[in-house]
């Protein structure tokens, strides 16, 4: 184990660095292509149940058959396969839900393989192009084997309390598996099934493996964290994963690696550590839990970042113009961010605004302040020629010894009005009077856990890739959790994995403002991607036909090579007396209607 921990860790480092090798190789002028429309189907449940019609599914659930007419009855509908204006190819995704691909036979589990014939036979029997998605991810499938794997406690994530339990999000099974390790039942399994899928991919023509557009690899891979649903956050009790024995061995040859001595592990940290294997992950919180050092601290802060955030509406602003916040430290000027980003909490409560958009954050680099009492003060810009102050936070930033902080020296604020009754805003952080512990050890834990997702996901590139796929486009399939200003980014650890490794490109989910707005592109603009998938586009928001229009054509024109999204529908089986299949960015929400998006959709690939 130690062994392994350690070969973990270098992989870290080594595709962390090679993430810059091919970041430079990858720049470069896009050449504007046909933007691939890659609907995901569920063809899975049509192949595997053989109690279906088969003549309302074409046929898939029979030997010999495919999901092919089911695909092409449901695009047809849909419209060409390139549009006719050239902006759009119309394709369709092929998810393999890896789990679902084991049947019980005779008290082992074994591969169902005629399932996974019938639905790669589909390749050969449709011209379309395709996205193939092997799909595994923390979300639950229904799958038989998934409660004898989470009876294995080597399969599962692990916070500072022990093994995680499996969760709900809405009404979806959250499954905690772990990628801390390999050497689990879990990746074995995973393994078996890619390796299933793929050797049968490999049995096609090459002109057949040619409509492969994009392998996109597991899904959304993260850390959890409990409570997934509502504690993405900042104010529950700080727990995130992993803290398995392969994790904390894992940390120690991180260190190892990267510091080469303990001495200058201890010069860098403040710390007095006699050997390596005296330093564990960060895991209290020093304001709650006994601690014997001070690098045992750590909450949603401790890395040294504080987010400023909030939220506001403004009745009187004018089309076209921008709203700006401005944040200010003991009166001196700070920084500047937009007021554009998705707060889809505050359009639920309020629906009335008309708007998700309303939200902002600034991230404030609090590492190397002065200890102290500082004043934060939060100033609206472009509401008319005066600037509206709204909110004044008091915070304290404590050392080491944690001696009795005193106010730090102050200047004068410029001009500003008080706000009217017509500005509806709120700061939600920082809390007004609240403490913050800096410690240094808890950036290194957090670039540790990014370096799992990395490694997790390079190894089932590299699967993919010691195959005859071996030059086929592989993304991962993630998401963004910096968009969102309400949560903390920490606790899922996949920002080094946003970053160029390993011949695996950019596959990304958007919700909400980042699929139309600003908030994506200006992160992309300064990446190091040249190109880009968009695994899964959910608006949250009803769009006029220009508005999607133009949010596509936005995509197309910065490098997306491909964007797929959910085609639903209400009964397999069921003769539809429309479009066999139903668009819908969000189907749980009734507040979007699925038949105008589908209609507008179907606009914009005909035109």
């Amino acid at each position: 184990m130690k062994r392994q921990s350690l070969w973990l860790a270098v992989l870290v480092s080594g595709v962390v660095a090679a993430a810059f090798v091919w970041g430079a190789r990858w720049h470069g002028p896009v050449a504007q292509k046909p933007l691939l429309l890659a609907p995901m189907i569920n063809v899975f449940d049509a192949c595997s149940n053989p109690d279906i019609d088969p003549a309302s599914i074409g046929g898939c659930n029979r030997p010999g058959g495919s999901a092919a007419q089911l695909m092409e009855s449901t695009l047809t509908a849909l419209g060409p396969r390139v549009s006719p204006n050239g902006r759009f190819e119309l394709g369709y995704t092929l998810q393999f839900p890896l789990l679902r691909l084991f049947k019980l036979e005779e008290g082992s589990w074994v591969i169902d393989q005629p399932v996974i014939e019938r639905m790669v036979r589909t390749l050969h029997d449709n011209d379309r192009p395709a996205i193939v998605y092997l799909f595994s991810t923390h979300f639950g499938l229904g799958a038989p084997i998934e409660p004898v794997l989470a009876a294995d406690p080597g399969n599962l994530a692990v916070t500072a309390d022990g093994p995680m339990a499996r969760d709900t999000f809405y009404d979806h099974d959250i499954y905690p598996w772990t990628f801390s390790t390999t050497d689990n039942e879990l990746t074995r399994r995973r393994e078996q099934a890619v390796r299933a899928v793929v050797d049968e991919l490999c049995r096609l023509s090459r002109r057949d493996r040619g409509k492969i557009r994009a392998i996109t690899l597991l899904g959304e891979l993260h850390h959890l964290f409990p409570n997934f649903q509502s504690g993405m956050g900042f104010g529950e009790k700080y727990l995130i994963s992993d803290y398995s024995r392969a994790s904390i061995e894992g940390f120690r040859a991180f260190l190892v690696t990267r510091f080469g001595s303990v001495a200058a592990l201890n010069r860098e940290l403040g710390t007095d550590y006699r050997s390596f294997s005296e330093v564990d992950p960060p895991s209290k919180d020093i304001r709650t839990q006994p601690t014997t050092r001070y690098a045992e601290h750590i909450d949603s802060y401790a890395h040294g970042t504080l987010p400023i955030s909030g939220w506001l509406h403004a009745p009187t602003q004018r089309p076209g113009d921008a709203l700006w916040v401005r944040v200010y430290r003991n009166g001196g000027f700070v920084g500047r961010v937009r007021v554009n980003l998705s707060r889809q909490d505050v359009f639920e409560a309020h629906p009335e605004l008309g708007t998700a958009d309303v939200g902002w954050r600034f991230d404030l680099d609090y590492s190397g302040l002065p200890p102290g009492i500082h004043r934060l003060d939060v100033i609206l810009e472009g509401l008319g020629e005066r600037w509206v102050h709204l909110e004044t936070r008091r915070i304290t930033v404590m050392n080491r010894s944690q001696g009795t902080p005193r106010p730090l020296p102050e200047v004068a604020l410029p001009d500003t009005v008080f706000r009217d009754a017509s500005l509806l805003s709120f700061v939600d952080l920082p809390v007004d009077q609240s403490v913050y512990y800096y410690n240094p050890l808890v950036q290194l834990w957090h670039r540790f856990r990014a370096g799992q997702v990395v490694t997790y996901l390079h190894h089932f590139n590299q699967q993919v890739r010691d195959s005859c796929l071996a030059d086929a486009d592989t993304y991962i399939h993630q998401i963004t959790p910096f968009t969102n200003p309400s949560w903390d980014a920490n606790k899922f650890a996949v920002d080094v994995a946003l970053q160029p490794f390993d011949r695996a490109r950019l596959g990304v989910s958007l919700y909400g403002e980042p699929t139309y707005g600003t908030t994506f592109f200006d992160w992309y603009e300064h990446s190091r991607h040249r190109t880009y998938g968009v695994t899964e586009f959910h608006p949250l928001r009803p769009m006029s036909l220009d508005e999607a229009r133009s949010m596509f054509d936005h995509h197309r024109r910065d490098g997306a090579q491909f964007v797929s999204f959910f085609l639903k529908t209400k009964k397999l089986g069921d003769a539809p007396s429309g479009p066999p299949y139903l668009f819908a960015f969000d189907p749980s929400n009734p507040r979007f209607s699925s038949d105008r998006l589908y209609e507008t959709m179907k606009t914009l690939v005909n035109e």
